[in-house]
Formats: structure tokens, sequence, C-alpha cells
């Protein structure tokens, strides 16, 4: 029996990775084809869900969120691991979106107290692993080590953050600023402040994190990682490595990977593109569906060898945003029923 495996993000909005990968089950249904569903995700929202498995009981813990008003934060414990999510505690989904966030003010204390929470759980020798994305903070990751030095530290634990970007602490706020509601003026106060912080933890604890590649993901959350002793690692890579991806790719027929706006950003750790790096390196048959595409997008993903499918086009705007995960069975089924390139 032939196999096909759907290895999708989430489409922001409207559908879980989870969804998805459904959704490519209930496709290849009647059609003769095995199906592997693996949710994904970069290190941002949707890291928990691929941890289910592996990390299947859920904890909730009371935080400090991004505009200094309690949040009850969902995240995630297994034998010997806890993973959680930035955007838990300290999300700008958390402060209204760019348009009501501060951008200066917004805090990633709450991030640094589940932290705490979470290597109190997981105990001495254990994994914290902290996914670094959706946060309303450009704080270079201040309030985080904050938190965690307020509760007496993280004890004899392994910290991991899981990232998609290569940015430099000093570069957050210019790069992610303006997705923050941060306006130019904003931008330089903040870029002051992460090259003064910066300084700080050289000085005083002799790690510089000024020339580390990631430090600056999460409005420089990234940065706290690496002063507290953490690790810092591609959150595609890491999940890719937990639910088994590269073993469940090699032998496979075809691949199904998407998310909800493919651009540019897709093929720079994010999960489209490393589901499409792997795929192609097995010479494995690829479909890319996504909610909406770039055409410089379109093009590098046609560049290797993929099938791009674009929901809006294919169903039109409201259609594709209410009944997503139809949308998708349908454009999979009809991929899956046609002969092979």
């Amino acid at each position: 029996m032939p196999r096909v495996v759907a290895a999708p993000d989430k489409f922001r909005g409207t559908a879980t990775a989870a969804e998805v990968a459904g959704a490519v089950v209930d496709a290849a249904d009647g059609l003769g084809w095995e199906v592997v569903p693996v949710a994904m995700s970069d290190g941002g929202e949707g890291l928990l869900d691929a941890f289910a498995t592996t990390c299947p009981g859920v904890v909730v813990t009371q935080v400090t969120g991004p505009d200094g008003s309690p949040v009850e934060a969902e995240w995630r414990l297994g034998p010997g691991t806890a993973v959680v999510e930035m955007a838990r505690a300290s999300g700008l989904a958390l402060a209204g979106g760019p348009a009501g966030n501060d951008a200066v003010r917004a805090t990633s204390y709450g991030t640094g107290e589940l932290l705490v929470a979470a290597a109190r759980r997981v105990g001495p020798g254990g994994t914290v692993v902290l996914g670094l994305g959706g946060s309303a903070t450009t704080d270079g990751g201040w309030g985080i080590w904050e938190a965690v030095v307020d509760g007496g530290g993280l004890g004899e634990v392994e910290l991991v953050g899981a990232c998609d970007v290569d940015v430099v602490y000093t570069e957050a706020a210019a790069v992610f600023g303006p997705q923050k509601g941060a306006g130019p003026r904003e931008v330089e106060v903040l870029t002051r402040r992460l090259e003064a912080q910066a300084e700080s933890w050289a000085d005083t604890l002799g790690v510089d994190v000024r020339p580390v590649p990631g430090t600056g993901a999460a409005g420089g959350a990234g940065g706290a990682v690496v002063v507290l002793g953490g690790q810092l690692r591609s959150g595609y890579r890491l999940v890719a490595d937990l639910v088994g991806l590269p073993g469940s790719l090699d032998g496979a027929d075809r691949v199904v990977t998407g998310e909800g706006a493919l651009d540019a950003g897709s093929f720079a750790g994010k999960v489209v593109g490393g589901v499409v790096e792997d795929a192609r390196a097995r010479g494995v048959a690829t479909l890319v569906v996504v909610g909406r595409a770039t055409a410089g997008a379109r093009r590098r993903a046609a560049d290797a060898g993929c099938t791009v499918v674009a929901l809006v086009d294919r169903f039109g705007e409201q259609r594709a945003r209410r009944a997503t995960v139809a949308c998708v069975a349908d454009v999979v089924a009809d991929w899956l029923a046609s002969p092979a390139d």
C-alpha cells in the first residue's frame, strides 16, 4: 500500500496542525493510501500539540500576562520533560494584537514564571522546552530572567529554546517590533534597551548574547535562554526528531505539508520549508496546501518540485476561511487520486 506522510503546520486562526493532518487522513479514506499523520510546529504556537503524545499531562498555571494582568497558561508535562509556549504566557494575542499592545512595556515575566513552575515539576535532570514564538514582548527576555531569579532559579534542568529564526539579540526590535505594534520611534527605544541589556549581562555574568544566532527570537527572549544556561535549537528540527518525521519520510511515496500563508519566511526555519527540504532530499513528491501564497513563494516551492495549491484561489476567501479543513481534504483527495508526476 502506498504511504503518504501528512506533516503540516497550523493554519493560523482557522485550523490546528492536528486538524489539517486529520483532513489528509479523511481525504485518503477509500483511495488505498496509508497515512502517517504528524502535526508539526516550528517552536511557536502549536508546539504543545506536537508534544501531545510524549507529554500527555496538561497543566495550567496562573502567571503574569504581557500587560501585567494575570493569565491562565497551559503547558505540557511528561516523563522527564515539560513543554512551555511563550505565546500562552506572554503572547501578542493576550495583549490584544498589535493595535492593543504596548510594545515598550510588554513583559515576558509570565514566561519566566511558567519556566520556574515547569522546572519544579519536571525535577533535576529533566528537560524544559520553551517555544519561542507569538510573543507580545521586545524586552530582551529581561522579564524571563527576572522571574527566574525571583523564583529561585531553574535548578538542575536542561533548558531548550525552540525557535525558527537566526536573528541576533540587538536586531530583535528592528525585525519584530513593527509586528508587535512598535513604530519607528519605539523601535529605536527598544533597540537601545536591548543593547544596554546585552552589555549588562556581558559585564555582570560574562555571557555575551550579541553574536549568538537566534537570541533575537521572541523579542530577545532567546537571549534569556542563553543567559540561563540553555541552548537554542531549530524548532522544526526539534519537533521533527521528536515525532520521528525523518524515519516516516524514508520510503514514503508522497508528502503533504502546509500552513496558512506561504511567503519567503516559510523557507527560513519554518515547517513548510523544512518538510519540503527533507522530502526533496529523498525524492518524495510533495503537495504544499496553503491558505494563500505569494508569487515568489510559489516559484520557490515549484522550483523544489512541489505542487502548490492555495485554498483562497481554489475555493474563494469565505469558504477557505470558514471550512479550511474540508477544503484541505478536497485538495488532498484530488492530488492522491492523480498519477504521480
